[in-house]
């Protein structure tokens, strides 16, 4: 039976209750559980991740509800710091399935490994000579790895470019691989160090660098989705939202921190299936200046009935194999919560969660504020902070929103009240 994301009253639910639906509609063993509870990995597996380990740093996990992309549903793991995140991606995309959900289209694993070359004498030459031996120079990069060329993929092309840089002009060389469901990084750099010896005999040059391209142009996301203008709150948001678009649009200010939100979320997914945020990041802000100026990476406009129409196109250096994903089984499991089977599915659940928390954001700032839906969700941790426990956390926070006073002062005041 197929998933279904619409789950009513997720969020007034328990954690135990959550956990409990979770065992039911994925059909979760008793290990992936006590996985799900923080016991799936020890001291000793940590050690091996990285350096100088002394402990663990604990995110919470929540799953955000609602999605459907291509007409499939999904149940989003994120994990995340930031209040009103989680809730906010599900309520955008429960909006969106008035229309149909979200529509999304990958462009294809292509990832890019970079070789630098010096002191290259003719350029001209040396392209085509490296041009003229491109069949031979991909057969060398695909002998390093046969499995991933029996799967379909391996390296596809070669691309050579001249770089005028301040202290000396290089030439360039790009080595265009299909990594398919991995996200490439060791896979590309171990093709280029295979290349090396061959490239400088080809260009009669010094290779000084070989490394992947966080720049994932050949692996974008499209995704769109029309908002139901009545569910947004009448035109009058929607008009509002435009208007908050266009800021975002000319003034750079502004659309960096409209662009963060959108990595809200998709930051969110990445950290919990143990994907490289910083390399998707970095990505998505230098694929928004592509045209010479810093833009957003989302677009919004009304069409001919008054709704408004999001759409988002982003690169996305992300895999659901290999690495960290196979070592840690908390990443195994956000993968079994999101029931991805490769790459292109995770890669547009990705870019719907992108525009689904960019369309939250935007709403939120032109209808109740930023700050009033942040501190309503922030309360209750405040309420923790200052010492409230079990039923107390409800009762402190529900006054102190009540009151619009959020504070930890306040809240040890109400505290004194109650006790």
């Amino acid at each position: 039976m197929p998933l279904n994301s619409r789950i009513a009253n997720f969020y007034n639910l328990s954690i135990e209750e959550r956990k409990s639906l979770l065992v039911s509609l994925l059909d979760l063993t008793d290990n992936e559980l006590r996985i799900l509870q923080g016991e799936g990995i020890s001291d000793e597996t940590l050690g091996y991740m990285i350096e100088n380990v002394v402990g663990r740093v604990s995110l919470p996990l929540g799953i955000a509800t609602n999605f459907k992309v291509n007409g499939r549903d999904y149940l989003i793991p994120m994990a995340v710091e930031e209040s009103s995140i989680v809730a906010a991606a599900s309520n955008s995309a429960k909006i969106a399935r008035v229309k149909g959900g979200f529509t999304a289209e990958y462009s294809g694993s292509l990832a890019i490994g970079q070789m630098q070359v010096l002191n290259v004498s003719n350029f001209d030459e040396a392209s085509k000579r490296i041009l003229s031996e491109k069949h031979e120079l991909l057969s060398l990069a695909n002998s390093t790895n046969k499995v991933l060329v029996n799967l379909g993929g391996g390296a596809r092309d070669i691309e050579v470019r001249e770089i005028k840089g301040d202290l000396e002009n290089y030439l360039i060389i790009h080595l265009i691989v299909d990594v398919k469901d991995v996200q490439g990084a060791n896979t590309v750099n171990t093709m280029l160090e295979k290349l090396h010896a061959k490239i400088e005999e080809l260009t009669q040059g010094s290779v000084l660098m070989k490394i992947i391209s966080n720049y994932a142009v050949k692996r974008t996301v499209k995704a769109s989705a029309v908002f139901d203008k009545k569910m947004l709150g009448g035109e009058e948001v929607v008009d509002k939202i435009l208007l908050a678009y266009d800021f975002a649009n000319n003034d750079i200010y502004r659309c960096t921190t409209h662009n963060k939100g959108i990595m809200n979320g998709i930051s969110a997914v990445l950290l919990a299936t143990g994907n490289d945020t910083r390399a998707v990041e970095a990505g998505a802000h230098a694929f928004a200046t592509r045209n010479g100026t810093y833009k957003p990476l989302t677009n919004f406009e009304k069409n001919s009935v008054g709704d408004l129409v999001g759409t988002i196109e982003i690169p996305t250096f992300v895999g659901i194999l290999g690495g960290a994903i196979n070592v840690n089984p908390i990443y195994q499991l956000a993968f079994k919560i999101m029931s991805v089977t490769n790459v292109s599915e995770f890669a547009e659940a990705l870019g719907a969660v992108g525009l689904a928390q960019n369309l939250a954001a935007l709403r939120a700032l032109v209808s109740e504020g930023i700050q009033a839906g942040h501190m309503s969700l922030h309360a209750r941790n405040i309420a923790i902070i200052a010492g409230a426990i079990e039923d107390q956390i409800d009762r402190v926070a529900e006054r102190m929103i009540a009151d619009n006073k959020i504070s930890v002062d306040r809240a040890k005041e109400l505290l004194k009240e109650y006790n």
